[in-house]
């Protein structure tokens, strides 16, 4: 298993949950430091990269290395994301949020997918959003970006049936996770311990579903927009 994103949150909990399940991981972040951490306390079963996914070309060289090194990948978790970025205008911070979140994800994604048909299988897993659900007047971009890579991913899993390719696509839609990213945040609820939201999606990634709520509670919470008319959406 390769985690693109490992240095915090759901990424860190889910390359400690999935080495004690036995799986050899390897994980990839922009904080070398706090990956250097993670091998020396994991062990030889951790790998890792300093990774930046808005740096394209050598994102991908860097993937490609790691799995070499762990003499093939079985399932990729694209989970490198921002909801914001301290810049001096609001295009500029939004046009980081959208490097991060889709370019990145795209450039890896079409990585993984182009391994995985090679190999004649595998599986994707991408790191939405509740938020993918709605726009919300909160942060456009991270909205935005989330909704882009779920329909992405929903594009390609069409693709893949269609195709009989062997190839799952998991999209995961955490609701709020304890994080860095949610640290300090107002309005939030449900906001859900993050080893108990990764300790779901390992279940659902094991048994390759197509959607994975995290905690479980969301699930009812999408039904729930789905259900909902625009007109009211658009005053929340």
């Amino acid at each position: 298993m390769i985690i693109i994103g490992a240095t915090s949150g759901i990424g860190e909990s889910l390359a400690r949950q999935a080495i004690k399940k036995g799986y050899i991981v390897a994980g990839t972040g922009r904080r070398k430091d706090r990956l250097i951490s993670m091998r020396e306390e994991l062990g030889e079963h951790f790998y890792f990269r300093e990774m930046d996914v808005t740096n394209f070309e050598e994102a991908s060289d860097k993937l490609h290395s790691l799995i070499e090194e762990m003499n093939g990948m079985d399932i990729i978790v694209l989970n490198a994301g921002i909801a914001n970025a301290p810049s001096s205008s609001i295009t500029s911070m939004e046009q980081t949020v959208t490097d991060v979140n889709v370019k990145g994800f795209i450039q890896l994604f079409g990585e993984s997918f182009q391994y995985f048909r090679k190999a004649g299988t595998g599986q994707i897993v991408g790191i939405s959003s509740i938020a993918s659900l709605f726009g919300s007047a909160r942060n456009a971009p991270y909205a935005a970006s989330k909704a882009y890579i779920s329909t992405y991913m929903q594009a390609y899993r069409n693709r893949c049936i269609t195709s009989n390719i062997d190839i799952t696509i998991t999209d995961c839609k955490p609701g709020f996770v304890e994080s860095e990213m949610t640290e300090g945040k107002k309005g939030m609820f449900w906001v859900a311990d993050t080893e108990k939201a990764v300790k779901q999606l390992l279940i659902d990634i094991e048994k390759r579903k197509a959607y994975s709520y995290v905690t479980r509670r969301w699930r009812l919470v999408a039904w729930l927009i789905k259900m909902t008319p625009n007109w009211i959406l658009e005053r929340v």
